[in-house]
């Protein structure tokens, strides 16, 4: 009962910091004129992968390495499969072209890189130094590209930049930066020590809590985000802040769990020849679809959220020795996987053509 209550006490304190954490740092960046692409792309995103940070922190410190692992590559895989396709359900999102130009491709190959480091079984020190170098680069670089912004993508984060008006609301906006890190601090404790001692009393590897319910509940911030943001009809804030927040889960993240870290972090095999290509493969889909007309329909959210349910019940099926799990897989493999790359690609040579 006890661990129940830290689980979901450990989920709800993230919720709040994160939220906390965004609009307190979003309206501080926009107070000292920091660009509107800028705070969408980086301190959104970052404020909404904070939780992960929380948790793969302390996991790596208390020593369990694969849950860090494991929930930074099962919220990547939960931002597009499940999140993308909650909030492409609400509303057909719209897609910004740079975007597809310049943050996509940039998932891609950070996937591409932490499946790379992780192929001799361990994330090590200088590894995790290469991403936050990679992840300094990509601030800066969007810091100068956010010169060139238009007036629409402007307007899309006006709420951050009129949210403080005087010395009275700048100190609110501390305090809710301050009190959503503590809170991520305390939730993330909670979070970890409760998924160890489930994953302690199940049998369960801490890989699979890890990509599973400590990556969902990390990933609370950014469902929360992206849904409102796509109910609201706010342009491409939903999309943003999904590449952002994968992003930053490998460049920052990952590099600091690892520079933290008093040793290499273990990756499971199972991560590196299961987990980790689908996280790469969902990164690499993401390209077809945003950039078919520039829109995720729902139609394409509804097969996101095929792809997520298959994900997990192959996990699950796996966690439990299950017979079923040999007649999944073909099923996967050999039915699904080709009848939707046959249709994205379809759909964004007709894309290209109109």
């Amino acid at each position: 009962m006890l661990v129940a209550l830290s689980i979901v006490a450990g989920l709800v304190l993230l919720v709040v910091g994160g939220e906390l954490l965004v609009r307190g740092a979003a309206s501080l960046a926009a107070a000292f004129k920091i660009s509107p692409l800028v705070i969408g792309l980086t301190v959104v995103a970052f404020g909404t992968s904070a939780p992960e940070l929380g948790v793969s922190l302390q996991a790596s410190l208390s020593g369990n390495g694969d849950v860090a692992i494991g929930n930074v590559v099962g919220s990547n895989i939960i931002n597009v499969l499940l999140i993308l396709g909650v909030a492409a359900m609400v509303a057909p999102l719209v897609v910004s072209s740079q975007l597809i130009r310049k943050d996509v491709p940039l998932m891609i190959a950070a996937s591409l890189a932490v499946w790379w480091m992780a192929a001799d079984g361990a994330l090590v020190r200088w590894e995790g130094a290469v991403m936050f170098a990679s992840l300094l680069a990509y601030i800066v670089h969007s810091v100068i590209a956010s010169r060139k912004e238009n007036k629409l993508v402007q307007s899309e984060f006006e709420e951050y930049s009129s949210s403080i008006t005087s010395k009275k609301d700048l100190l609110i906006q501390v305090a809710f930066l301050i009190s959503g890190l503590i809170l991520l601090g305390v939730g993330s404790n909670l979070l970890v020590n409760g998924a160890t001692k489930v994953a302690v009393a199940l049998g369960v590897s801490q890989l699979v809590i890890g990509l599973t319910v400590v990556a969902i509940g990390t990933s609370l911030p950014e469902m929360v985000t992206s849904v409102v943001a796509s109910y609201r009809g706010q342009r491409d804030i939903a999309v943003g802040n999904v590449v952002g927040s994968n992003l930053f889960n490998i460049l920052c993240v990952l590099s600091l769990t690892s520079l933290v870290s008093p040793k290499p972090i273990p990756v499971d095999p199972t991560a590196i020849e299961f987990d980790i290509p689908i996280m790469v493969a969902v990164a690499l889909i993401c390209f077809p679809v945003f950039a078919t007309g520039h829109l995720v329909r729902r139609w394409e959210g509804g097969m996101l959220l095929v792809y997520y349910v298959a994900y997990s019940a192959i996990i699950v099926l796996a966690a439990t020795a299950s017979p079923l799990i040999g007649s999944l897989g073909p099923i996967v493999t050999y039915g699904v996987l080709p009848l939707t790359i046959l249709t994205f690609a379809a759909t964004f040579f007709v894309g290209r053509r109109k």
